[in-house]
């Protein structure tokens, strides 16, 4: 019964790294009206491509429920998406941005600057005005503008998928961003277990049961109260090692 269990997940996971790729390319039409025109500036058009493309992944992810590859839950998911908010999540997984912008499709989000070269993920992050991450003045500004106009956020501080150790580690920039700009910074602790779909792991290699993750929602915290005594560099670090404790001690 393992052993057919086993192979209806590989099965399974094969065919969604295939249906992912494969409805990503073909998604380059669908997405024609929003690439084809400027939308940098078109609020309305980014979060019509946004709630276009949050369907298609939220069917992705039920895909993955439904044939056993993972299971998930979620807590405390309504308090995202809202206008200012910076959310900062760990990044165990491949599937972790999948996951919550399928639910919270409404967020911006800042990418890797790689992915615009990916056949499957070029459109979409053009369409959806997606932040690619050159780490220039004018990414900052975009950032800025992100939270001025009302946006949401979400960034992996991490920079990359956690490794195979667990340890996490942050780049302060993104807490940096959330303190100058963000009217609320909010932490969401990304639990999954077996750990899976790492940096470099080929898709066959999976694990012996069904991958569970457990995605919550943390208590928001205030740039102010951090700003309040300490200058930015300063109140940046101090509240980057607060979030790498609450992190490892969240997952762990």
């Amino acid at each position: 019964m393992k052993s057919l269990n086993y192979y209806r997940r590989f099965v399974a996971t094969l065919f969604g790294f295939i249906l992912f790729g494969v409805v990503g390319v073909l998604f380059k039409i669908v997405l024609l009206p929003y690439t084809l025109s400027d939308t940098q500036n078109d609020i309305a058009r980014q979060m019509q491509a946004r709630r276009l493309i949050g369907r298609v992944w939220k069917w992705f992810a039920g895909y993955l429920v439904w044939s056993g590859v993972l299971t998930v839950r979620f807590n405390g998911l309504e308090k995202l998406g809202r206008p200012g908010q910076l959310v900062l999540a760990n990044h165990p997984s491949l599937l972790d941005v999948v996951l919550l912008i399928g639910h919270v499709p409404q967020m911006n989000c800042i990418v890797k600057k790689d992915l615009l070269n990916n056949p499957s993920m070029k459109s979409q992050i053009l369409a959806t005005g997606y932040i690619p991450n050159d780490e220039s003045l004018e990414m900052m500004e975009e950032v800025d503008a992100v939270f001025k106009s009302g946006q949401s956020l979400l960034i992996f501080p991490e920079g990359t998928r956690t490794g195979w150790d667990g340890q996490i580690k942050l780049h302060r920039g993104a807490v940096s961003i959330g303190l100058r700009s963000a009217r609320v910074i909010t932490p969401v602790c990304i639990k999954m277990n077996p750990p899976n779909f790492k940096k470099g792991q080929p898709w066959y290699k999976i694990p012996p049961r069904t991958i569970h993750y457990e995605i919550t929602v943390g208590d928001d915290i205030h740039p102010q109260d951090w700003l309040a005594e300490k200058p930015l560099p300063i109140a940046a670090r101090r509240l980057n090692i607060y979030l790498q404790d609450y992190f490892t001690r969240e997952t762990t």
